[in-house]
């Protein structure tokens, strides 16, 4: 399993200087690629200003950069390290948002050609997808770094909903056991409505609650409820 991001930079990206590179294209909202400066270091970074957002009918506004925030922490939480290292600035570019690191991965390579030893790989994700409520799980959003082979998902800012949201492409566990060294961290969930306040609503954060326990009850992976859409648009 992955390890944490470096000391170095976690607080770089904390508390370091940035600007724009560039833009990402693709994507409904603003995303920026940026050089993130500190201690005589440059590192990159993905940054999305809060209002570089895209209104939703079912999310609150000016709410998505928090939420990937939040699902970072919940990646900490379970110790999948699975989220690239996120923080929520107020002084970037353009406004408060989230800035997290880039990875280096090979954008051919995703969910659908996945080898089946890769795809064996993502029974993490499934059961963070799950308890983040994630309504937009891409092929695309999970990728193994480049040089590490490191297993990591990015795009949670539509995560976290206090009603039932999940759409993703990833059923491959649906209905199977899920296993005791991925149920473990939910026993020790005590000093997660602290760890979300920042981020979340209360409403929302005793919906996550509420999941992890009924996933400790059921020690199963979820599978498509029916009657409502289970797959993302588009699927990569």
């Amino acid at each position: 399993m992955n390890s944490p991001a470096s000391p170095n930079l976690r607080s770089a990206l904390t508390n370091g200087e940035y600007n724009l590179r560039g833009q990402f294209m693709l994507g409904s909202n603003y995303t920026f690629l940026v050089d993130v400066h500190h201690e005589g270091e440059t590192y990159q970074a993905v940054y999305k200003p809060c209002k570089g957002e895209q209104p939703l009918w079912d999310f609150p506004d000016n709410t998505l950069a928090l939420r990937e925030v939040a699902a970072y922490q919940l990646s900490e939480a379970l110790g999948f390290h699975i989220v690239p290292f996120t923080v929520y600035r107020d002084d970037g570019p353009h406004g408060p948002g989230s800035l997290q690191q880039y990875i280096e991965y090979d954008i051919e390579y995703h969910y659908f050609n996945f080898t089946v030893e890769d795809k064996q790989k993502l029974r993490p994700v499934v059961l963070f997808d799950y308890l983040a409520n994630n309504a937009d799980r891409k092929g695309s959003h999970v990728f193994f770094e480049e040089g590490t082979g490191h297993l990591y998902a990015i795009d949670h800012g539509i995560c976290f909903h206090e009603e039932h949201k999940l759409r993703t492409v990833l059923w491959d566990f649906a209905g199977q056991a899920i296993p005791n060294e991925l149920l473990a961290p939910l026993s020790q969930t005590g000093n997660w409505a602290a760890l979300f306040e920042p981020y979340l609503s209360r409403e929302e954060i005793s919906a996550l609650l509420l999941r992890a326990e009924e996933l400790c009850e059921t020690k199963l992976f979820p599978r498509p409820l029916g009657g409502r859409r289970a797959y993302p648009y588009p699927p990569i």
